[in-house]
Parts: structure tokens; sequence; C-alpha cells
């Protein structure tokens, strides 16, 4: 497919200057954006803030005909199959460890769950021979010129770029310097989250045993491939904090505030922070920019449409990158239509994603003693479980052009 992108970018098959895209972000959205884009011939930098790839995080799932056809469109779905966990059950317990609902592993897990770590990996394995990564640096301006833009880096010399793609998640620094401030743009949705690992004690199940009391919940659970390990999850009511991102010792301590004096296992966890290799915390929040592109900077995944977490974010980004890179393919030079129509095809479908966002804190975590049992009494009925499931398939689903079919059409038209 490398040729597409001559005829589709320059113009003119006789236009060999491949175009230079730079996509900020190397999670899930930018490396499967860059698999797309340098498949289809155009010359792809990816950076990223972190040293190397992030492992860890929570596993992430994919449901629907949808995200089923583009991970298989992509190559990587019987790769993705093999890492499959199975889904991961949910089992809500009292202080004193007594179940209070059980939720079986497809309602979390849809029909296909994977380590986030282990897909960010695949993804950078199948873009990484055609694209370029740049660990450890970030974009510190962009300037739009005639013809491109220019982008100085924190630690890089400047260079210029014909496209520049914000992949950098829910706090995007390409947002921040080509559409404004987040505060524009990130609303906080009551919550906060955060997930480490610690050694398994060996008395943990696969998935997850989750404590809940009104306003917070401590979940932990095995490691699916590695038994000595376990993971654990958390989440909490509260106001907006202010707290440095960067700051993982303050994070810790948000953390053992929030769940002190809390029975069950509660204090072996908050004592395993201390040891924790990695921390991921934030808040629950979800992004909703007006339009997601601006010159010839755009917007792709969480950056543009995101919710921390149960906003199929993880499946919604590999989509949006299928589309985006699509329809630069297909725009024979014309940006602005490109981003037009990627946002025209997918912002609806992505808003109707990202509203399951507004629910995760109030679902896993509700405020009040009577949530907590009204959502405990109506889940436990397996009715209300199928239900569920089933209108998270139909959420997650939307027609999608078939580029690979449409580029080859054109070059077979085209003699």
């Amino acid at each position: 497919m490398s040729g597409f992108a001559h005829g589709a970018w320059g113009g003119s098959p006789r236009d060999s200057r491949r175009a230079k895209v730079l996509i900020s972000g190397a999670s899930i959205a930018g490396p499967a954006l860059a698999h797309w884009l340098s498949r289809y011939g155009f010359e792809v930098t990816v950076v990223e803030l972190a040293p190397a790839l992030r492992g860890g995080g929570q596993n992430v799932d994919f449901r629907g005909r949808t995200h089923l056809t583009v991970l298989e469109r992509m190559g990587i779905l019987e790769e993705l199959r093999a890492l499959d966990t199975g889904g991961s059950p949910i089992t809500f317990v009292n202080q004193d460890g007594r179940q209070l609902l059980h939720l079986p592993a497809e309602f979390a897990g849809g029909e296909l769950e994977v380590p986030r770590g282990e897909l960010a990996q695949l993804l950078h394995r199948h873009s990484s021979a055609r694209a370029e990564y740049l660990f450890g640096d970030s974009i510190t301006a962009l300037e739009e010129t005639a013809h491109g833009v220019r982008v100085a880096f924190r630690h890089g010399a400047p260079r210029e770029f014909d496209l520049v793609i914000g992949a950098d998640g829910l706090h995007s620094n390409v947002r921040r310097l080509a559409f404004g401030p987040e505060q524009r743009f990130v609303r906080h949705l009551g919550y906060y989250a955060a997930t480490w690992q610690l050694p398994n004690d060996g008395g943990l199940p696969a998935g997850g045993v989750s404590l809940n009391v009104p306003g917070r919940l401590m979940s932990v659970g095995a490691d699916h491939r590695d038994p000595a390990r376990a993971g654990a999850f958390c989440l909490f009511a509260s106001p907006e904090l202010r707290y440095d991102r960067h700051d993982s010792e303050r994070q810790k301590a948000l953390i053992r505030d929030a769940f002190a004096g809390l029975g069950w296992r509660v204090p072996q966890l908050l004592a395993s922070l201390d040891a924790a290799p990695e921390l991921y915390f934030d808040s629950i929040s979800r992004a909703d920019v007006p339009t997601w592109s601006t010159g010839r900077t755009a917007l792709l995944g969480d950056a543009a449409c995101g919710a921390s977490i149960g906003g199929m974010g993880t499946g919604t980004a590999v989509v949006a990158a299928y589309v985006l890179a699509g329809e630069l393919a297909l725009a024979r030079g014309d940006h602005r239509a490109a981003f037009a129509r990627y946002e025209r095809l997918l912002r609806d479908y992505a808003q109707g994603c990202q509203k399951g966002g507004d629910r995760t804190g109030p679902f896993l975590a509700p405020r009040t003693a009577t949530g907590l049992r009204l959502r405990n009494a109506v889940l436990n009925r397996r009715w209300a479980l199928d239900k569920m499931l089933e209108l998270g398939k139909q959420v997650s689903s939307v027609e999608l052009p078939d580029y690979g079919q449409a580029l080859a059409d054109r070059v077979s038209a085209a003699g």
C-alpha cells in the first residue's frame, strides 16, 4: 500500500514527496495511527514524553462488530486473541468480606480483553519498523507556516511537519498548545481513580474482589499470567483536587487519606503503595472539544473526546485511528477535507461511547448506602446484566468505510 500516499496526498503520481506527520503520544491511539499512516506511505514520527513504553495499567476491552472489524483489518486480531485474559469477573464485598454482588467476566471484559501494556507493545511492534519513535521528549511549541507546522521540542532540534496529531490523552499537550488551556475542554466528574501493582500473597482470585462503601471502592486481583503479581484499583468520590500530576508521593497520600480507617484488605493495599513500581492516578473526567482540528493540527482519541474510565476509550481510539488515517490517505492533499470527514463520521459515535464514563464513578462507588443497595439489587438479576451487555455492543458499533478497498479501487481506476 505504500504507493497510495503519493497520489492521495500529493495530488499527482509524479509527486514522490511523502507527507510528514508528527503524532504526540505513544500509548494506544498514537501507535494505532502510526500503524495505518505508515502502511499508507506517510512519513510518521511519534513523540512520547515517557522514556519508554508504559507498562501496567488496567486491562482494556473490545466489544462489538466495529471494534473487531478494525482489529481484523489491522492484522492484529489473532495476536490479540492470544493475549485475551478471558475477562475479569468482579465480586463486591463488605468490610467483613461477605459477597454483595458478583459480575461475570463478560460484563467488564467485552468480547476481547487484553492487558493495556501488552496492547501498547503490540501496536508499537507493528508500527516501529516504518515509523520513527522519539521517547523521552515532548512538544513545546507549534507554529503553523504556509506549508506545514514548525515544531519545537523540549530536547530535540526544531523540525517541520505537514500535519500534527495530538494522540496524547485527556491531558493533551497538543490540545493545550493548539486549542487552548485544558480547563476549557476537560470537566471533572466527581471521582478519582488509581491503579498499581503489588506482590500476590497467594490468596487472590484472577479478576477482582472489591470492597464497596459509599463513595469508595478498593479492588485487588491476581495477575492473569503471573500468579506472583497482583493489581490494585481504587476509586473515590471527591471534589476537584489540586496536586502535581507528576508528584506520585502526593498522590499516594491522597489515596491513603481517602481510604483511612477501612477494614478488609485495605490496610495491606495501602501499605503496598510505598513499593509500587508505577502508579496511575487521575481524576475521572471527560474532554469535550467543539472541533477536533485547527489548521494542520488535529486531535485523536481521549484528547478529542475522552473519558478517563468506562467510556470505551481504547476501542474508540483504535476505530478513530483507522478513520483518520483512511481519510488522510484518500484526501489528495486536502487535510481540511480529511479532518472534516473524520470528525463527521465519528463525533456522534465517540460521544455516545463517552457517555459511559459519566456513569463509571456512580456505578462503581455510589455515594450513599441506599445507592449501593439499589445497584446490587438490580445487577444481581441476570436479565439486567444481559440488557447492559447488549446496550454496550450497540453503543460501540458504527458503519465504517473500507479504506483498503477504496484505495485499491482508485489505483485500479487510474490504470
